[in-house]
């Protein structure tokens, strides 16, 4: 698996019409073991509604957009923190099962597990004999 980079880099505003959106590249932590990869990515703030993972052909995007909602009635004279997305797209090796994904947000952690092709995956051969 590889990473595929945007176009943008941390911290990068991209400008749509007059609208200017800041789009952040989220920490990701990697594993492998001999069934799966396993990808975790911080998103503070990324709520399940505002999260959008997707695949297409062998490219993995993760997206997410903190929304802060302001109490009715009220107006933000000052914000330490903006409205921000997140976005993170990965490239995925023929060896992984793009079928069997499965993703899982808690407390801001994004974990998604893509499991290796059962054919693939190491296997201990049974010796027949006496």
């Amino acid at each position: 698996m590889s990473e595929t980079r945007p176009v943008q880099s941390p911290g990068t505003a991209l400008t749509a019409g007059a609208e200017t959106e800041l789009v952040l590249r989220p920490p990701v932590d990697i594993w492998e073991d001999a069934e799966q990869i396993t990808l975790v990515a911080d998103l503070p703030g990324v709520a399940k509604e505002r999260l959008n993972i997707q695949l297409d052909g062998d490219a993995l995007t993760i997206e997410g957009q903190v929304a802060l909602d302001t109490p009715e009635g009220m107006e933000a004279l000052y914000a330490d923190v903006r409205a921000t997305r997140y976005r993170r797209a990965f490239t995925l090796s023929g060896e992984l099962d793009a079928e069997r994904i499965e993703a899982e947000l808690r407390n801001g952690v994004l974990k998604v597990r893509i499991p290796k092709r059962a054919e693939l995956q190491p296997r201990r051969i049974e010796v027949k004999g006496s």
